[in-house]
């Protein structure tokens, strides 16, 4: 089995999409991405719209030979989008390369208006229906029934977690649980993976408690406690506290909980969570959005900017690998 970390927030955009390679099957699962459009009062950085533009060619080159493409849920980070803003990815560039792909999605029940126009106007612009994949298996596929995006009850609905089985080692992905659900927890370890990729909790938004906060450290360790390599990202790393969470999970544990730069072997970039300090480093011209959303800018000046720069490791305990 491989698999690939494509985007997620420490590979510096919104996301938990990737690829798993397995005998004659290439799985691509949540091909989608975001650079959360205001943050801090201010538009993605430049530099940070340089990943994304890396990050889209790296999603559309997987999918050229894809067998199998996972949906996991309907957010605008997760799927690819028929009215995508010049940040994300656009539906139109997808669909050309999917006209034989197996398509595996969550259910239609519990989503969000936009949520389902999102979901019809993929069927629509494939020519075929999404089948509801919840709680089917198809050979070394198996999908979870749906479990919430967080909380249960929340407002942003559920999500559709996957394994795949390969010939020596189990791989789940569990997107946007942010591991305040013990139940989904508890359908991931009865799984018995040997590498589960999760979206951690948003220790960014002031709504997370400390009740709440509780439940995501007590789930975590649950989960690193029994598997071989536990990838936390996604929400948890919207913000620079994330890292320390992460090197403090690893260290009470005994266990390898890494981010999905590390699990790849690639620098730290939490570009989302600089955004303000890369506003200031690297101050942008005025109108530059509007030109690039218009085709008038690019990001060229600011490539080797990203590359210089990464987020410092707070624990050598969390080494590259994968």
């Amino acid at each position: 089995m491989h698999i690939e970390i494509l985007g997620a927030e420490s590979l510096g955009v919104r996301g938990l999409s990737c690829v798993v390679e397995i005998e004659n099957r290439k799985v691509v699962i949540d091909p989608g991405l975001a650079l959360g459009y205001r943050r801090h009062g201010l538009l993605p950085h430049p530099a940070q719209v340089a990943i994304g533009e890396r990050v889209r060619r790296s999603i559309l080159a997987a999918l050229e030979d894809a067998t199998d493409v996972v949906i996991s849920h309907f957010h605008g980070d997760h799927v690819p989008l028929p009215n995508a803003n010049p940040y994300q990815l656009k539906a139109q560039d997808v669909v050309p390369l999917c006209r034989t792909t197996q398509f595996w999605a969550s259910g239609p029940k519990g989503l969000s208006h936009n949520m389902a126009c999102r979901r019809e106007s993929l069927c629509q612009m494939l020519g075929r229906d999404l089948p509801n994949a919840e709680g089917q298996e198809d050979g070394a596929l198996a999908f979870s029934p749906p479990v919430p995006h967080g909380e249960r009850g929340s407002r942003l609905g559920t999500v559709m977690m996957t394994r795949i089985e390969g010939e020596a080692s189990a791989f789940v992905h569990a997107s946007d649980i942010q591991l305040l659900n013990g139940k989904a927890v508890s359908l991931i370890l009865d799984w018995r993976p040997d590498v589960v990729l999760a979206g951690g909790p948003p220790l960014y938004l002031s709504w997370l408690s400390t009740r709440r906060r509780k439940v995501a450290w007590d789930n975590a360790q649950r989960l690193a406690r029994h598997v071989d390599t536990l990838i936390l990202d996604h929400h948890l790393l919207r913000c620079k506290e994330g890292l320390s969470w992460l090197s403090r999970l690893s260290s009470e544990t005994g266990h390898r909980v890494i981010c999905a730069a590390d699990f790849i072997g690639r620098p730290r970039r939490l570009l989302e969570a600089r955004r303000a300090q890369l506003y200031k480093e690297m101050p942008v011209p005025e109108g530059w959005h509007a030109a690039y959303a218009r085709g008038d800018a690019d990001t060229r000046c600011y490539q080797d900017y990203v590359m210089d720069t990464a987020d410092a490791d707070p624990d050598a305990r969390n080494s590259p690998g994968g």
